[in-house]
């Protein structure tokens, strides 16, 4: 009777060919997470540095932070500290694009100052996804992502992704705590990831920046009509492509456009970030573009 079942990989089957193909993509040796904050506790765990020094970005690495520093006396030191106040073994993490902003950050200047007193350089690279960027070639040590948003396809996962520079023997020991952590990314996550998301992963990411770049050149332009709603609502616009240099530090009747903490899905999304988090300016929007025809987002963002 068991040779007329259908054959079916084993959960940890999908496990390995996921993270398989994310270490093609990623340029370096890559593990999956049950999280985004999963993986960046990981990291704590394993380089146990004195010190890490981060700016602006995901209120809750902040949070791991808080939470790790009780345990080790891990502190904390701003972005743009002096580098002599690092020493061997320690961490500058760097988010970018920065969120909830999206202004793009200058990871070489970073690199150069932790690799300088031999520290590690940590970037959280969910918002600038491959093909966009690769962090690995402007001197990252270990690259993370919230695997839940762009590799997540259909808003459907919950995963988190940490790559390590070749060059350092990294995967073995992270690989060994992840068992003892119990932060493994789970058989369905796994699942999807190889079978659906990664497959049209390059097509979406081209095809959202693309769209969110159009829209911000469009939005940028209505905000400085006095003629249009835009200009009577909106004080200013951010996002990388708007940038002249590099950085160094209610209700809704929105159609199209849903609220949620998420971004990278097909669909695209808004957030109020001051419900969640309310050291942000309470004038702050957050957008994800989806997938959708720029017209039809560009509409719903200019009705009455």
């Amino acid at each position: 009777m068991l040779k007329d079942i259908p054959f079916q990989f084993s959960g940890l089957q999908y496990h390995v060919r996921f993270e398989a193909i994310l270490t093609s993509i990623l340029g370096g040796p890559a593990l999956t997470y049950a999280s985004g904050l999963a993986a960046f506790h990981a990291v704590l765990v394993l380089l146990n540095s004195r010190r890490i020094a981060i700016g602006e970005g995901y209120h809750g690495c902040n949070g791991v932070i808080s939470m790790v520093s009780r345990m080790t006396g891990l502190k904390n030191l701003p972005l743009d500290c002096d580098a002599a106040e690092l020493q061997p073994g320690d961490i500058i993490h760097v988010e970018t694009p920065l969120n909830p902003t999206r202004e793009a950050i200058d990871l070489q200047y970073y690199a150069d100052k932790a690799h300088k007193m031999r520290a590690f350089l940590i970037v959280d690279a969910t918002f600038g996804p491959p093909p966009l960027q690769n962090p690995f070639d402007f001197g990252a040590d270990i690259v993370l992502h919230s695997g839940t948003k762009y590799f997540g396809e259909q808003s459907d996962m919950l995963c988190g992704i940490l790559a390590a520079k070749p060059q350092h023997d990294f995967l073995m020991k992270l690989y060994s705590d992840r068992v003892y952590l119990g932060s493994v990314a789970g058989n369905t996550e796994s699942w999807l990831g190889t079978c659906m998301s990664l497959r049209t992963l390059e097509l979406r990411v081209i095809r959202q920046s693309a769209t969110a770049t159009a829209l911000v050149s469009w939005f940028h332009s209505q905000l400085h009509d006095p003629s249009t709603a835009v200009h009577e609502l909106a004080q200013e616009v951010h996002h990388a492509s708007l940038q002249t240099e590099a950085k160094e530090d209610g209700s809704c009747k929105l159609r199209l456009f849903q609220h949620a903490t998420s971004l990278g899905g097909v669909e695209s999304l808004m957030e109020w970030r001051a419900m969640t988090n309310t050291s942000i300016d309470q004038r702050l929007v957050r957008l994800s573009i989806g997938v959708e025809a720029l017209e039809d987002l560009a509409r719903d963002l200019q009705q009455d």
